[in-house]
């Protein structure tokens, strides 16, 4: 502003001693020495005032650029910083919900297998030798074959829990590495 302030001053300056200069008796064309010189400073000094302002915008524009530039960085990096914890959670949760329905499923294959070998059992006490044994073989083969699986899910689960296994691809898809066989 004291810009401004300086150049009006200055205008001002020049016009009242443009006018203190000029004859008393202005007739005629004797107004146009006066207006000439009047106009052309006017003319002048809109263009001075015009530069001033463009050259205070041109700034005020690029102090905000660099604002909002900041801005947009911020809000960039708090989503990013979101989307990491969103994953994070996603994969908390889904670890989860393995464990537990695994467990209901090892507890619902654990029953199944009781109740085999109690029919067994009961086949056994009750005299059919032949059908108790073969429910009992069976039953005993199925649990073997599940517990050979299980122990194959719970090295490969251990390997894909190590740290760095679970990746996330372009923040959407959750891909889980396979471990290689050893």
């Amino acid at each position: 502003m004291l810009k401004y302030f300086l150049a009006i001053l200055l205008i001002q300056i020049v016009t009242v001693a443009l006018v203190l200069l000029a004859p008393d008796d202005l007739q005629g064309y004797g107004w146009l020495r006066l207006a000439v010189p009047l106009l052309f400073i006017s003319v002048v000094a809109a263009f001075w005032f015009n530069s001033m302002a463009a050259h205070l915008r041109k700034d005020h524009l690029a102090r905000a650029d660099r604002r909002f530039a900041k801005e947009r960085e911020k809000i960039r990096v708090n989503a990013e910083r979101a989307k990491t914890r969103v994953v994070k959670q996603a994969q908390k949760d889904i670890a989860r919900e393995a464990k537990t329905t695994h467990a209901k499923a090892s507890f619902k294959v654990g029953a199944a297998f009781a109740g085999a070998i109690g029919a067994g059992a009961l086949m056994l006490l009750i005299g059919s030798m032949t059908l108790g044994l073969s429910i009992l073989t069976t039953a005993g083969g199925a649990l073997g074959g599940y517990l050979y699986r299980a122990r194959k899910d719970v090295s490969s689960r251990d390997v894909l829990e190590a740290p760095g296994e679970i990746k996330v691809i372009q923040g959407e898809t959750l891909k889980i590495d396979k471990p290689r066989n050893s």
